[in-house]
């Protein structure tokens, strides 16, 4: 039981703190990002922080999967603290290159279309119920 306890505690400590410099990062490249263009309404920040975590973690998971590099608490730290925090968009482009990779286009398919239908069904209900209330 101590054993499971103290690895909780040490999977905590690597992943939080891989969190903290990944939400950092994510501020500071989207305000980054606003200031080179301080008119625009569209949120290019957004975008650039999705697209270059979508770029880190494809880089990341290629050393991993061609070169094998990285220990395990070295992968928690980055994909899970780091690029986790960053954006969440990465991991879902990440898995859904797995289910290509693994030919299952079907689920892919659907992976893409229920994150992106049900994503903003759900922002809507949850504004409407706020707005409502």
């Amino acid at each position: 039981m101590e054993l499971t306890l103290k690895t909780a505690l040490i999977n905590a400590i690597i992943i939080g703190s891989g969190g903290f410099l990944g939400a950092l990062a994510r501020y500071g490249l989207n305000r980054l990002v606003h200031s080179q263009m301080p008119l625009t309404t569209f949120p290019y920040g957004t975008l650039v922080v999705n697209l270059t975590g979508c770029l880190a973690i494809g880089v990341v998971t290629g050393l991993i999967d061609v070169r094998q590099v990285f220990e395990l608490e070295t992968r928690k730290f980055i994909i899970i603290g780091i690029l986790g925090a960053f954006t969440t968009f990465s991991t879902f482009g990440y898995e859904t290159l797995v289910m290509i990779r693994e030919t299952e286009y079907l689920r892919a398919f659907a992976n893409v279309g229920t994150h992106i239908i049900l994503g903003l069904a759900l922002v809507w209900l949850g504004y409407i119920f706020i707005k409502s209330g």
